[in-house]
């Protein structure tokens, strides 16, 4: 490494300690909310940390411009980032346990297959098993868990047949 870089890293360390101390901020990320990004929202302290080492003076520049040679910096507003998943949305309509089986009985009285389907929960292939045995032994067949369980059967040989395409073929 060479003096002049060491020297100009230097003087990027006492920028950026000086642009901390302007701003009152307790550690150097917190400088970034007051650097834009040319994506939208502030930098983020990932990228300032590498730009120190790869770009130092466009870092430089960027700090003079926003945070030392202005009066009174201003934070930048963050960028508009996507829900989390487990934020619940607001325009989704939420059911009870109660109202869907009160939709289920309404779709088995029109006849709606379609829309038996839809509402009536998943079961896994084992539990759809026992529940058809035990209608048979009982004397019955309904019709809609037969139908669950060639729902089932198919859903799980297409999983099989897609699970040994992906397997590696050997001769």
């Amino acid at each position: 490494m060479s003096t002049n870089s060491k020297s100009d890293s230097k003087q990027l360390e006492s920028l950026i300690q000086t642009a901390v101390k302007k701003l009152g901020a307790k550690k150097e990320n917190d400088i970034c909310r007051y650097i834009p990004s040319s994506a939208g929202g502030y930098i983020h302290h990932f990228t300032m940390r590498k730009m120190k080492t790869e770009d130092p003076e466009q870092l430089t520049d960027m700090i003079l411009k926003y945070i030392i040679n202005v009066d009174k910096p201003s934070s930048v507003t963050p960028k508009q980032r996507a829900a989390r998943g487990s934020r619940k949305r607001r325009d989704q309509i939420l059911f009870s346990k109660q109202d869907i089986e009160r939709m289920l009985n309404m779709a088995r009285l029109a006849g709606d297959k379609e829309m038996i389907r839809k509402l009536t929960p998943k079961k896994d292939l084992r539990s759809i098993k026992r529940e058809l045995i035990a209608s048979i032994r009982h004397g019955k067949v309904e019709q809609d868990l037969w139908a669950s369980y060639v729902e089932a059967i198919s859903l799980n040989n297409n999983l099989a047949a897609s699970a040994n395409s992906l397997a590696p073929q050997y001769s």
